[in-house]
């Protein structure tokens, strides 16, 4: 059985999609977490394997946390690095998304995936202008390399949301990603953001197979200022104020 989905909002989203999921899935045969096959795609569509929903255990979840990390493993070419094949801008849902390789983490972070979606947010009146400075500031600070670390670019799902993590009997499914080049906290710290059935369990078996440096959980909501700075656009003021709130907490 298959499913097929329409990508009609730009006329690369669906090679962008259907590459992020095969670089994704190279990962499997080395103990990567599973991602949804794609069979076809024409351009504007993407025929995948129809997956069954199925209540997760706590097994499952920890298999998932070990897996996801086998596949941050396998790395990327650099940080904001898109998959193979790709160039110029990326996606991450409907929203254009940089993808230019940058020399550091903190540089890629700051400029492509957290100051234009906050110019973005301003400009649609959904983050006030003192807000956004609070922002800019740890930005900033972000771009200055000071929560660099010496972790190479990891190969990351990029939107790893609850809702793009399907549960199967045969574990966890990865679908709709923006992948790319970044780091591991990238991932976990939107599955945090967003909630996960066994949630805990997947971010202790991750951190002890990616052997996380200590106080890493004090770090997720630093990698958060993504996921909420591209909500602040496209979901309104609520998420304008969390980001300003979580940047305060970096501040």
């Amino acid at each position: 059985m298959s499913f097929v989905k329409q990508v009609r909002w730009g006329a690369d989203a669906a090679a962008w999609e259907v590459a992020s999921l095969r670089w994704l899935a190279e990962t499997e045969p080395h103990g990567g977490a599973r991602t949804v096959r794609v069979r076809a795609h024409d351009g504007a569509t993407i025929e995948l394997d129809e997956l069954r929903p199925a209540r997760p255990s706590r097994d499952d979840a920890a298999a998932f946390g070990r897996a996801l990390a086998a596949t941050h493993a396998a790395g990327a070419d650099g940080w904001c690095a898109p998959p193979p094949g790709c160039e110029g801008d990326g996606w991450i849902g409907r929203q254009r998304q940089g993808m230019q390789p940058a020399a550091t983490w903190g540089e890629g972070f700051a400029e492509q995936r957290v100051r234009p979606f906050v110019r973005a947010a301003v400009d649609a009146g959904h983050l006030g202008d003192a807000d956004a400075r609070v922002v800019e500031r740890v930005c900033d600070r972000i771009a200055a390399g000071e929560h660099d670390d010496d972790r190479p670019p990891a190969r990351i799902h990029g939107d790893l949301w609850s809702g793009n993590v399907l549960w199967t009997a045969d574990g966890a499914v990865l679908i709709d990603p923006a992948a790319h080049g970044g780091h591991p906290l990238t991932d976990l710290a939107m599955l945090a953001l967003f909630g996960l059935p066994h949630l805990d369990v997947v971010l202790n078996a991750h951190a002890e197979v990616a052997s996380l440096a200590p106080g890493w959980r004090d770090l997720l909501g630093l990698h958060q200022l993504h996921p909420l700075a591209v909500h602040a656009v496209s979901h309104g003021p609520s998420y304008g104020a969390e980001l300003a709130a979580v940047a305060r907490r970096y501040a």
